[in-house]
């Protein structure tokens, strides 16, 4: 084949005696190029007027043609034959073997035969004759042969561009590699190397364009020499260049996604497969030997072997991921498979079985996937629900970012970045409505009603790596003090450039995502006529449909409209903004916080975009792009809000924040002079909030979710229907009368937890809420129940942020790498807020108070007698019982006594019954209906109040009695708070020698199981 190296262009012809098997190469050179299309392979030739030449590169030996030589047929001239074996000493020589043209299939037939997998593959010579049929890449050089067989030419010189190589095309190679399944998506592949001779017999007839080949800044062949890959591992890097320029082209012009390194600057793919380069070839192999490649005896280059290579990642699409994660967690997901694990799935009724089932999740790591998954997206704000997103051509995956030092994510000016994310965690959310009788229906599909699934992804900040940012010209974030040093310096804003469709071709979804792109402010791309001002958050309200009408909406169309707001303070006066504002002051902060006014920002419409960037504490800066108008911030507000606002504070001002304008983070204000840090938002801690002195009605707080479950609605009101039909079509996930409970715990310290309420018709807009998730409740409403719990509840004005996400590897009860229960006394056990919510009690069972067991009604808990419901006003229909087990037990501890009431499977393991016995024991249940035993209370003896009936009762009485069921055991339990106090308690009269007497008793501590383990 012809090469160019050094500008300097040449090809090797071989010429061998008819009485050796030697070639000896010889160098032809300018002017004689053109011998290059007429030359035949097995034909005689004289080549006169040679000489010897020494190659620089590799100092072989070699005939190199000179300016008169002349190429001649042999019968033409007589000449003297020479032995090859005289040839002058250091000459290179070569074996001649010719390779018969011959057809791939043949040898695909004999490597089918040997199954055995061997580590490395050897290639195979042949010839081969076809025609291209489709360009794979051009500038890859990849080309397909016949429909069927994929060429390769990137390991040698493409001359011309590569003209003539268009679909139809009849090509002949001679000398050329044969591999087969270097990667998985190339089942046989021709590879020609330097010593493979490529030769088009006819052109193409097709009308079509020809895509010409870049020898220069073209990244395919720039790593490939640069690594000087193998074959499976260039086909590897051709396909991951592949989809990141199909997923990210309507986003980034093709120039500056392909850049190379040799144009000063690093592309966004280099960036990214540079590392997985670097990775699958720690040790790089030495540069490839041109001449040593052609010219050695023992012909060696990169596709003479190759080992079969698995892909070393994965990059899925967006629109893909979500069936391929649906697929994983089908399984996982179905009711079958949830309460499978749930010793208390023979117990649970219709309605709580089907609340259990109502939402469920998966969370899967990157490393669940084989090979590992790698998320790239550009990061988007969504304007029409107000949370991040990661967007590529074929769809948005909505996402979560944290820091890991816990702070909230605020960081505007990774909006518009292509980002790459390898540690991260998909979380699949599962939203079932379902109506199975009873769990021996959990396998049929003909109960479940409506199903939805949320796909999310959640990440560490630290872990994201910017592969391209927007071209931009951000103006200078203002100083806030010459002498605060701990302000970060860089915030500039970054914004994304919606790039035209007919630039690069894309897809709807492309297009789309390209249209719905925040508008950037013109002067941020050098433009001069922005006004900005600094503001401070203290109090931000959750995302929810308020009645705002837009500002183009008359009286009539005043339609509920997705927002959320914000209380804020400004700080100094409005600036005028141009360019990059080079030499401009400090703003003035004028005086503490209490003289700045205080102002209640509407962000409506495209502006909802920033919910998931704005946070209490934080200072920002608002611009409004193309103005000059210094009183434009007054000008927008007005005097007051419409609608009831829960706020703590009157605001006299009102300002909807326009839909061009921008928000960039500066600072938060833990970093700010000490002049300000008075508006700080006052955050309690849960043992503030539990406690019986607290005054305030509205407490916001930090936590992690211990446990997550689902109870029926707090307030029993069912929603108007045309408010109901609006909520369904916007995207409700669950039904109006269920309600969230999440148990929250302190991140650390104390082991008081408080309950919080969350109503469903908030969850559409709430992410992330897993248990082990550290979360920032703001706003919530702190109640007191008739039983004095205290418990809080998520109102219209509350705001919830997620802090840090689950450890990978906890399990849900856990709470971030929490202790164990605390062991406790029983005397130790207070029954006040402030006690812990659970606690570990080693002790002793002295009596069994109360024992019931019962054949219920899965639908109304009433008791099934003769295979029918005994509820008949109003009359039940359904014969679909479960067993409902409970009893009542005394214990004590050395310190103090306790009444534990357990239920279900707890009652089968106080009783010491093995599984066997306890399935006896409920087929006698379920014929009788219900058996109840109950002892004498007053003086704790195991008499018993009423006759033996039957069988089962008095062996269970019995077994009340015995040592086996009154010993010693480990209780994981918590207080009951419905139960009286411990200290109040009843006048009960006694009578002893006659003597009747009259006493108060206090009540006893009662608790509720959670566990029993048999004590060691």
């Amino acid at each position: 084949t012809i090469l160019c190296i050094h500008h300097k262009v040449f090809f090797f012809l071989f010429l061998k005696s008819a009485g050796s098997d030697i070639c000896i190469p010889v160098l032809v050179q300018s002017p004689h190029l053109v011998w290059h299309s007429v030359l035949q392979l097995g034909q005689r030739y004289v080549v006169t007027a040679l000489k010897i030449s020494s190659l620089k590169a590799s100092g072989l030996r070699v005939f190199i043609t000179s300016s008169s030589s002349h190429l001649l047929p042999s019968q033409m001239e007589p000449v003297v034959e020479q032995f090859m074996d005289s040839a002058p000493e250091g000459s290179s020589s070569l074996s001649a073997s010719p390779v018969a043209c011959t057809t791939p299939s043949s040898s695909l037939e004999l490597e089918e035969e040997v199954k055995t997998p061997v580590p490395v593959r050897k290639s195979k010579v042949i010839s081969y004759a076809g025609t291209i049929t489709r360009v794979l890449n051009a500038q890859a050089g990849l080309y397909e042969l016949d429909n069927k067989f994929t060429l390769c030419l990137a390991y040698q010189q493409q001359l011309n561009s590569g003209r003539g190589l268009r679909p139809g095309a009849s090509v002949e190679l001679r000398d050329v590699h044969l591999l087969q399944k270097p990667l998985a998506a190339f089942p046989v592949v021709l590879g020609a190397c330097l010593r493979t001779a490529l030769i088009v017999k006819s052109f193409s007839k097709q009308s079509i364009l020809h895509q010409p080949v870049a020898s220069g800044g073209n990244l395919y062949l720039q790593l490939l020499l640069r690594y000087n890959l193998t074959l499976p591992l260039y086909l590897c890097l051709v396909s991951l260049l592949e989809t990141l320029e199909l997923r990210f082209c309507c986003f980034i012009r093709r120039q500056q996604l392909l850049l190379c390194s040799s144009h000063n600057a690093v592309g966004p793919t280099e960036k990214f497969i540079v590392p997985i380069l670097d990775s699958l070839m720690p040790s790089r192999k030495q540069a490839r030997d041109l001449h040593r490649e052609i010219l050695a005896e023992r012909h060696c280059c990169p596709l003479e072997e190759h080992q079969p290579l698995e892909p070393p990642c994965q990059i899925p699409s967006f629109s893909l991921l979500f069936p391929m994660v649906e697929e994983r967690c089908l399984e996982s997901l179905s009711p079958s498979h949830q309460m499978s694990g749930a010793p208390e799935i023979k117990h649970i009724g219709t309605q709580e079985l089907n609340r259990k089932l109502a939402w469920s999740y998966r969370v899967l790591s990157s490393e669940s996937f084989k090979p590992p998954m790698v998320l790239l997206g550009i990061l988007r704000a969504s304007s029409s629900s107000g949370f991040l997103q990661l967007r590529d051509s074929t769809k948005a995956l909505p996402c979560t970012i944290f820091h890991r030092d816990g702070r909230p994510f605020a960081d505007t000016s990774l909006i518009g970045c292509l980002l790459q994310i390898e540690t991260f965690q998909l979380v699949m959310e599962q939203f079932l409505q379902s109506d199975f009788p009873s769990w021996q229906e959990l396998k049929s599909p003909e109960y479940v009603k409506e199903k939805k699934m949320r796909l999310y992804v959640q990440f560490y900040v630290e872990d994201v790596k910017v592969l391209h940012s927007p071209e931009k010209r951000s103006p200078e974030v203002p100083r806030i003090h010459q002498e605060s040093s701990s302000v970060a310096k860089d915030n500039g804003i970054s914004i994304a450039e919606p790039r035209s469709p007919n630039s690069s071709p894309a897809n709807k979804e492309g297009a789309k995502a390209a249209a719905d792109a925040p508008e950037p402010p013109k002067s941020i791309a050098g433009e001069a006529g922005d006004v900005s001002r600094l503001f401070l958050v203290t109090q931000k309200e959750g995302v929810l449909r308020r009645n705002y009408p837009r500002a183009s909406e008359g009286k009539d169309g005043q339609a509920p409209q997705l927002c959320f707001q914000a209380t804020v303070v400004w700080l100094g006066k409005p600036e005028q903004c141009k360019g990059e504002m080079e030499g401009h002051g400090a703003p003035a902060l004028g005086e503490p916080s209490e003289a700045q006014p205080e102002v209640l920002l509407l962000f409506l419409g495209k502006s909802l975009r920033w919910f998931p960037f704005l946070h209490p504490g934080g200072l920002y800066q608002l611009i409004i792009p193309q103005c000059s108008d210094l009183d434009v911030f007054d000008k927008l507000c007005v005097p007051a809000g419409p609608g009831n606002l829960a706020n703590t504070k009157n605001c006299p001002l009102f300002l909807p924040v326009p839909d061009t304008g921008y928000l960039c983070h500066v600072s938060w204000m833990s970093q700010m002079a000490s002049e300000i840090s008075e508006t700080e938002q006052n955050l309690f801690s849960i043992t503030e909030i539990l406690s019986p002195s607290f005054p305030g009605s509205l407490v916001s707080f930090s936590g992690v979710i211990a446990e997550r479950t689902l109870c029926e609605s707090l307030t029993g009101r069912k929603p108007t229907a045309s408010c109901s039909d609006k909520q369904q079509q916007k995207g409700n996930l669950l039904p109006w009368d269920y309600t969230v409970k999440l148990n929250m715990l302190p991140a650390c310290g104390s082991s008081a937890g408080v309950d919080v309420y969350v109503e469903a018709t908030f969850l559409p807009y709430l992410w992330a809420m897993l248990p082990g998730a550290k979360i920032l409740l703001c706003n919530l409403q702190r109640k007191i129940s008739r039983f004095k719990n205290v418990y809080c509840t998520y109102t219209a004005s509350s705001c919830l942020s997620v802090l840090s996400p689950p450890a990978p590897a906890s399990p849900s009860r856990p709470v971030d790498g929490a202790s164990p229960l605390p062991k406790l006394y029983l005397s130790h056990i207070k029954l006040e807020a402030l006690s812990p919510c659970q606690m570990r009690v080693t002790c002793h069972v002295t009596c069994i108070l109360t024992l019931s067991l019962s054949w219920a009604c899965s639908l109304c808990d009433s008791i099934i007698k003769e295979g029918r419901c005994s509820q008949h006003n109003p009359p039940c229909l359904s014969r679909t019982g479960v067993i409902k087990a409970s009893a009542r037990i005394l214990v004590e501890d050395g310190t103090d006594e306790a009444v534990v009431l357990c239920r279900n499977q707890q009652v089968r393991e106080v009783l010491a019954l093995n599984p066997k016995e306890w399935d006896v024991v409920q087929a006698h249940v379920r014929s009788k209906g219900h058996v109840s035993i109950r002892h004498n209370e007053s003086s704790g003896a195991p008499g018993c109040t009423e006759e033996p009936k039957d069988l089962l009762t008095w062996y269970l009485r019995s077994l009340c009695r015995s040592p086996v069921v009154l010993r010693p055991l480990v209780l994981d339990a918590r207080v009951d708070r419905r139960a009286p106090e411990a200290g109040s308690g009843q006048m009960r009269r006694f009578l002893s020698n006659q003597v009747e007497f009259v006493s108060q008793m206090r009540h006893q501590l009662t608790l509720l199981s959670l566990s029993i383990r048999e004590a060691t």
